[in-house]
């Protein structure tokens, strides 16, 4: 059944976008989306090294996903994929939000997504930094993960595992189970 404002020929799309950051730009994308009849949902974008990265959410009618794709493809200076998204599953995971700070180090991001993966855990939400220690000066990287258990592990299975490897990589991890 549509909800109000759609109807059951929308879609929901995912566009994902790169390019030089310029101001306008994200209203650009927003016009764009306007013009084809796209409704903008969610999204996250951020400036990164000079360049301007997104991911937005669009909800519109199907048959106009072809044009809306060449018209955003059009914008100069931006790379621009949209994707047909899906519809979530009907037993949705559990959710559980993970953080994490510690020495910055290679491999640090492979460690815990390995970890994560071998459970079978999603990681629906990930974003991480580098900052420096308040006294020291040292480089700390900061992460926070929202996760999706399935079923069959608990959040304490992944604190258990996740608190085994915060000690070969010396990181200090905060596990919060979600309402």
């Amino acid at each position: 059944m549509a909800s109000a404002g759609t109807s059951a020929a929308d879609s929901i799309a995912v566009l994902t976008c790169i390019g030089q950051d310029r101001p306008g730009l994200v209203n650009a994308i927003a016009e764009t989306i306007s013009a084809a009849g796209g409704n903008w949902l969610e999204s996250r974008m951020e400036h990164l090294a000079g360049q301007f990265a997104g991911i937005v959410q669009v909800r519109v009618a199907a048959g106009r996903i072809p044009a809306l794709t060449e018209a955003l493809q059009a914008l100069p200076g931006l790379n621009v994929v949209l994707t047909q998204g899906h519809t979530r599953p009907e037993t949705p995971p559990i959710p559980l939000t993970l953080a994490l700070l510690g020495h910055d180090r290679p491999g640090i991001v492979r460690d815990v997504t390995q970890a994560l993966t071998r459970l079978g855990v999603n990681i629906e939400e990930f974003s991480s930094s580098i900052e420096s220690a308040p006294f020291t000066g040292e480089e700390m990287f900061r992460a926070t993960l929202r996760l999706g258990l399935p079923e069959h592990v608990s959040g304490d299975e992944v604190r258990r595992i996740l608190e085994r490897l915060a000690d070969e990589i010396m990181v200090d991890l905060r596990t919060e189970v979600e309402a």
